[in-house]
């Protein structure tokens, strides 16, 4: 449940990213994508572990753990008001907001359909 990059790709990819609050050297890969949704960043962590409880700035690895895991992933999608896009539909708007693409939106749609049967 932690980003797999090597150490320099997530370093390159991640340091000095102020949008992040990746605003102190060794920022990019102590704050690497973590969890289910992988939350990235200091501020992200800083606002996902206070509202968990838990202190995610010094100990970022929490987030490794699935109990943490899923609730980081819960926290992200309440936070974002993706219950209610999902409700309308919007898979894309979902997609892009979680990881910046379309990746996997096909399987997404694919099982949204298929759990609308299961539960309907």
């Amino acid at each position: 449940m932690r980003e797999i990059w090597g150490p320099t790709a997530v370093q390159a990819r991640y340091e000095g990213r102020v949008d992040l609050g990746n605003t102190q050297s060794g920022d990019g890969p102590k704050y690497r994508g973590r969890g289910l949704i992988q939350i990235t960043g200091r501020s992200n962590y800083k606002t996902c572990g206070e509202a968990l409880g838990l202190d995610l700035i010094n100990q970022a690895e929490l987030l490794e753990k699935p109990q943490h895991a899923c609730m980081s992933a819960a926290w992200f999608w309440a936070t974002r008001g993706h219950n209610t896009l999902a409700d309308e539909g919007k898979f894309e708007t979902i997609t892009r907001r979680i990881n910046g693409g379309l990746n996997g939106l096909a399987d997404r749609q694919m099982l949204y359909a298929r759990a609308l049967k299961v539960l309907s």
